[in-house]
């Protein structure tokens, strides 16, 4: 069951400190870009495939079943360039979730998520996925605190 933590960054100083002191955390990132040359799905059964050795049918209906939940199922046949923001940010969530990391980082949202109001998007998809996470940080900066139910400060 997934435990939903937000961390408030004072500065991108403060951001840098705890991504040093989380490097075994899974990383949900602008800076973390997709294979551009794989779909949606591929990029997903990637990890599984790489880690475990998996092979490819299993690791893609593994990568299935987690894109079902959100969603987002549509989209999985996409290549990068072809993807909407929110389409981007569940194939980077699910590609740092599919092997179901201590920790996972979801850092500065407001950079995955531009064009939407993304706290209720992502107190959402977060618990689609809840029984295949564990913890999960929200790294935000402080001044955008407001933005977030009061239930979640």
């Amino acid at each position: 069951m997934v435990q939903m933590h937000l961390k408030w960054l004072r500065d991108d100083a403060h951001r840098r400190e705890l991504l040093t002191q989380q490097q075994s955390a899974a990383l949900v990132s602008a800076e973390m870009p997709l294979r551009a040359n794989l779909s949606l799905l591929d990029n997903i059964a990637l990890i599984p495939q790489f880690r475990r050795n998996l092979d490819y049918a299993a690791a893609t209906t593994l990568a299935w079943n987690l894109l079902l939940r959100t969603g987002q199922d549509g989209a999985a046949l996409k290549r990068d360039p072809q993807l909407n923001p929110v389409e981007r940010f569940v194939a980077k969530l699910l590609r740092a979730a599919i092997e179901q990391p201590p920790i996972i980082l979801i850092d500065r949202p407001a950079l995955l998520l531009p064009d939407i109001h993304y706290p209720p998007f992502l107190f959402d998809l977060l618990e689609r996925l809840s029984d295949h996470l564990n913890d999960c940080w929200i790294l935000d900066y402080q001044w955008n605190e407001p933005l977030y139910p009061p239930a979640h400060h």
